[in-house]
Parts: C-alpha cells; structure tokens; sequence
C-alpha cells in the first residue's frame, strides 16, 4: 500500500491513499469522506441517536437498505484504517477498527435479517485481528513485550470466541487471522517481531500458496520499492 498524510487546503490533516487507477482521499478524523449524514458525524451516529431516542417499549429496526449504507460507510473506515497501519498511527487503527466493530454490535442488534447480518459479520475477525495488530504494535514501540503478549492473546480470544458463538467452532482451525496472531504470537514471545519487510515476505508466501497472483505481484512490488528504500541512503 502507498499511503501519506497531507494537510489539505482547509488546514486539516487528511490520508491519501494512492490505488491503481487514482488516489483516495479521506479525512483523519470524522466520517472519511468528509460528509455529515443527517447533521451526524457518521451515519452510524445517525442511527444510534434515532435508536436511543425511542421508548423502552419501542423497538428500532434496519432495512436492509440501511445495513447496505451502513456497510458502505463501513467500507470507507476500513480503507483509512488500512491506510494508517501502513502509516504506523495505530492509535487512529484503533479508533477506526473499534467503530467497526461497533457498527456489526448495532446491525447484529436492530436488524432482523440474518442474510444481512452476516454480510457484516463474516468480517468480525479480520477487524478484530487489525485492532490486535494496533494495540501490540503500540506496546512493542514502547518496549513493552508482555503487555503486547497479553493484547494478542486476548485478540485470539475474541475470535475463537466469536467461532464458538456462531456454532462454527471448526473454523478456528481454519482461521487466516487466528494463524496470523498465532505466528505473531510465537515471534513475540521470542522477542523477536517481525519487521515490516519481513511481515510482506511471509504474506508474499501465503499470497503465492493460496494462488492469488494479484495480490502476490502487488506484494512483490511492495518488497521492491522497500528494499530500494533501505539501499539508498547509503549508496
């Protein structure tokens, strides 16, 4: 991913995003494309505020027009979030996976559909392993090994418990996110983590094992320009 921060005429700070055919702006903070839906920072916000101005006894439920929206708003936090990890301000990371995950908590309770539903739920744990990643990396800046040891093991946790909730206990063997955090797992404890070329390495692998040639190629260029990088102050 190609990412930087920029300070944008209006004198906020915004993310670029640079993609194959243009670039992707969004706002640091707030909705990322800038807009107030309904007067509300998010669409999100929106909802919960129309949610919690019923009655006790009233209930509040999503279309499936709304949880469509909503996860096209969802969409557009997943790319800053990317975006940021690859800036390394896991504290924005954070921020943006928890308000993800917040979003699948309000769907899961106001909407009746399951269809639906799980059109965001299948994405729980990879959200859940980024706001991991974020909260780890945080630790191991400060020097902190144990605390990071404790944050990816209470990510793996969640997950597995997330699998065990939806009656598929199976599929925490099949997990790419508990695979990842597990392999963390290890490289932390060992106190050696990985560094960011060597972390696209091991994505390289996997990208080439499970035959997705796209993302494969995009990782090699990534390795590339990396690499050239880490040569050109010293040449």
């Amino acid at each position: 991913m190609k990412a930087r921060k920029i300070v944008g005429r209006d004198g906020r700070e915004k993310v670029q995003l640079r993609i194959d055919l243009g670039l992707i702006q969004m706002e640091l903070h707030g909705r990322p494309d800038g807009q107030r839906p309904n007067g509300f920072e998010s669409l999100l916000q929106y909802h919960q505020g129309k949610a919690g101005s019923q009655s006790p006894a009233q209930s509040y439920f999503l279309t499936e027009a709304d949880v469509m929206a909503l996860q096209q708003e969802g969409v557009q936090y997943y790319h800053r979030y990317l975006s940021l990890f690859q800036l390394r301000d896991f504290h924005n990371v954070i921020r943006d996976t928890e308000r993800n995950l917040e979003m699948f908590d309000f769907v899961s309770e106001h909407c009746s559909d399951e269809d639906s539903k799980w059109s965001l739920e299948q994405f729980r744990p990879y959200v859940i392993m980024m706001n991991t990643r974020a909260k780890a990396s945080l630790e191991l800046q400060e020097g902190k090994t144990a605390a990071a040891v404790k944050q990816i093991e209470a990510g793996k946790e969640k997950i597995e418990a997330f699998y065990r909730a939806i009656g598929q206990p199976e599929w925490i063997e099949s997990s790419n996110e508990l695979a990842f955090l597990s392999e963390w797992l290890k490289e932390v404890r060992d106190a050696q983590p990985l560094t960011p070329l060597e972390m696209m390495e091991r994505d390289l692998q996997r990208a080439i094992a499970d035959e997705a040639y796209e993302r494969a190629a995009e990782l090699r260029d990534a390795i590339r320009s990396l690499r050239i990088s880490k040569k050109s102050p010293g040449q």
